[in-house]
């Protein structure tokens, strides 16, 4: 069973990472690329422009393989402040792409790839040998 959640300012709400959904922070600059790469295939995205991030959602226990360097997981311990499911527009956090009624869930295999063809090598700085 879920905690329940806390309000917080401008409708938002307080909720736990660890019960439903484990979060990804990304930093925005990586995020974005990472979701033009993800496009369908991605579930919610929270932007959060206070800390410059993205916050994607992935199943509880995805991080026991996760290896990203750059990103962070929030799972038991950690807390997110959640806008309302059609904010899409801030001041404060706001979501990039809304959750579905039922779904917030992005694939973690899926994002782990995209984050990676996101900060791998740009297209001429590849090194031949």
């Amino acid at each position: 069973m879920a905690p329940p959640s806390i309000r917080t300012i401008r409708n938002c709400r307080l909720e736990g990472a660890g019960g439903e959904w484990d979060a990804v922070r990304v930093p925005r600059s990586v995020g974005l690329d990472a979701l033009a790469i993800l496009g369908g295939r991605s579930g919610a995205v929270l932007e959060d422009p206070l800390t410059a991030a993205l916050y994607w959602f992935i199943a509880p226990g995805s991080r026991d393989d996760w290896d990203v360097p750059g990103t962070r997981i929030l799972a038991e311990d950690a807390h997110l402040v959640i806008p309302p499911h059609r904010r899409t527009q801030g001041p404060g956090p706001h979501w990039r792409v809304c959750p579905g009624d039922d779904e917030w869930v992005t694939e973690a295999a899926a994002l782990q790839a995209a984050l990676e063809d996101a900060t791998g090598p740009r297209l001429g700085a590849e090194h031949f040998g």
